[in-house]
């Protein structure tokens, strides 16, 4: 990239390219299609409209529409008339919007007409749609440098206040020109999938813009997985950007759809190592990137292009995109040797200016650079990491996920990788729950292409973990609850409730022993029931024969004990399978 290019705002960029292909197609929705000389007179004449109406240099103007045509137009318009756009959800509640507008203090909202009524008065409400709506005549870009605001992005409320992160236009030129994990050509047709809330439609939208390719949007709501192949099959998708959790779901569904892809991106959370795998063996054409990085550095931080099986147990995050240097220090600010785990600090081109009106959070976040020139900042991502011998960095988890359990400090991460790192599992997610006891136990949840037990997982982690990182409950899910931006939803299965013993004749007792315990944990695993006691009757705690099965295979493979279906049916509780076990040992029956 030549140097002056990073110092451009993104308008600039646009219209340099409308100007040099203003016949190529820009944009195509459902059928209808935008050439780029067209995108740049609508949305200039949009931008002429919002300067009447007062929006000046960085002014937040709220965009609340669904995917769409008039979107695409909406955001480059509120950029050329100088203003930075709020993107809002439309699935989002009409109050968590309000309050957003308020808190960034927009003044006028561009919407549609079946969305007009979810806003609160106190705003100049535009919408599209309306066909009294008249725009004026283009006229000139309003003047913009590098560090003006482009867009506001507000991180999810679920540990607090939503807090707007401000990033400005040289950030997203770094994400989006000459990008070095990407290499994009005119012939590139981009997928808009993702909400435009959430900042991985940053790379979405302005990468193909600014390079000439070609913007897909797909109809407004959520497509299955399945559906959402059939688009990029259809469309001709040649890059494609999912969340985690949605590129485990379309491979699982629709693989065969996605060979027509160049790039396959996807990011926000863990990446399952088999998905990865399958993602490369059944696309040979198709580089998958996993993309790691957090708002405040804009879409992302490190990138880890794949065109075989990784050969590491997780799946790297590679190292830092073009315009960003990454460091991993201690709690004192020491850079940690190769192998060590370290918090990831990022710096470069890539840096938010910080949370909007909230100067102490942006001063605990983003901090001064000792290792940059005077002046440079850096951002603390709160993720932890450690470098692999050749340079690539592999996420070990989040610093402030960290809970304790029975006195240790755990990081659910390190366990989260452990379950994926078991034969068949797919996805993972370790949350911390209460425990009966009124401290704090880890619960698994994974999905698996096939029946995975609980017990199978228990016996391959404690080989594994130490005890205390050994969930004390297991649960297999058809699929991993996501939240609005695709990542898993972890709040969600923290707060999911786990069966409680029912109300039983026999009061409950606790187990005793080695034997005692083990059948205890495994009764909750396949019963999902916690606590069992040990003189709860496995049949009426729910329990049925295909689940009994279970449990007397499990016995056999752990203990090297045949146990007949007959034994277990006369022995229905822990108490009395305990002690025929001994017997059995001490060379009694079976």
């Amino acid at each position: 990239m030549s140097p002056n290019l990073d110092e451009e705002s993104l308008p600039a960029l646009f219209t340099r390219q409308a100007a040099a292909t203003p016949g190529r197609v820009a944009v195509r929705c459902r059928g209808e299609e935008l050439s780029y000389a067209e995108l740049d007179e609508r949305s200039a004449r949009l931008a002429a409209l919002l300067r009447e109406l007062g929006v000046t240099a960085e002014e937040p103007v709220g965009v609340l529409m669904d995917r769409s045509m008039p979107l695409v137009v909406s955001l480059l318009a509120v950029l050329r008339a100088g203003g930075c756009y709020l993107a809002l959800d439309p699935d989002w509640p009409p109050a968590r919007s309000s309050r957003l507008l308020t808190d960034a203090g927009a003044k006028v909202v561009l919407t549609q007409r079946p969305l007009a009524d979810r806003l609160a008065t106190g705003h100049t409400t535009l919408a599209l749609d309306d066909p009294a709506l008249t725009l004026p005549p283009p006229g000139p870009d309003a003047p913009l440098g590098p560090d003006a605001l482009a867009y506001i992005a507000y991180t999810s409320g679920s540990t607090g206040t939503p807090k707007g992160v401000c990033v400005p236009h040289r950030a997203v030129v770094r994400l989006v020109r000459d990008a070095d994990f990407l290499r994009l050509s005119a012939d590139d047709v981009f997928l808009q999938y993702a909400p435009v809330a959430f900042d991985a439609s940053t790379l979405e939208l302005w990468a193909p813009l600014l390079n000439g390719a070609q913007l897909c949007v797909p109809p407004p709501g959520a497509l299955t997985p399945a559906e959402l192949a059939e688009v990029v099959r259809a469309e001709a998708v040649s890059v494609l950007w999912l969340t985690a959790g949605l590129f485990h779901q379309v491979v699982d569904a629709a693989l065969d759809a996605l060979t027509g892809l160049r790039y396959l991106i996807a990011g926000g959370d863990v990446l399952s190592p088999s998905h990865v795998g399958r993602a490369v063996t059944g696309l040979p054409g198709t580089t998958v990137i996993n993309g790691y990085g957090p708002t405040e550095n804009t879409t992302f931080t490190c990138c880890h292009p794949m065109t075989s099986v990784p050969a590491t147990p997780t799946v790297p995050i590679g190292r830092p995109i073009r315009g960003t240097e990454v460091r991993l220090l201690d709690a004192e600010m020491v850079p940690v040797p190769e192998g060590e785990t370290g918090e990831l600090y990022a710096s470069g081109l890539g840096l938010a200016r910080g949370y909007l009106g909230r100067p102490v959070a942006t001063a605990d976040a983003f901090l001064p650079d000792p290792f940059g020139p005077p002046g440079s900042r850096m951002y603390r991502t709160g993720d932890l990491a450690r470098r692999l011998p050749g340079g690539d960095l592999v996420f070990v988890g989040r610093a402030d996920r960290q809970v304790k359990v029975r006195g240790f400090r755990v990081e659910p991460a390190e366990v989260e990788a452990a379950v994926l790192r078991r034969p068949g599992v797919a996805e993972a997610a370790v949350v911390a729950q209460p425990d009966t006891r009124g401290g704090q136990r880890l619960v698994a949840f994974y999905t698996s292409d096939f029946a995975v037990s609980a017990a199978a997982l228990r016996r391959g982690l404690a080989g594994e973990l130490p005890g205390h990182l050994v969930p004390s409950l297991f649960t297999r899910l058809e699929a991993m609850p996501l939240t609005g931006s695709g990542k898993v939803d972890r709040a969600a299965l923290a707060a999911r409730p786990v069966r409680r013993r029912p109300e039983l004749d026999t009061e409950f007792r606790r187990p005793a022993g080695l034997v005692e315990t083990w059948l205890a944990r495994m009764w909750g695993d396949v019963l999902e029931i916690d606590p069992v006691g040990v003189d709860d009757d496995f049949f009426e705690l729910g329990g049925h024969s295909l689940l009994a099965s279970q449990i007397t295979t499990e016995i056999g493979t752990e203990l090297g004990i045949p146990l007949r279906a007959r034994t277990f049916y006369e022995n229905p509780t822990i108490a009395e399978l305990a002690l025929h076990l001994d017997e059995i040992r001490k060379g009694g029956a079976r």
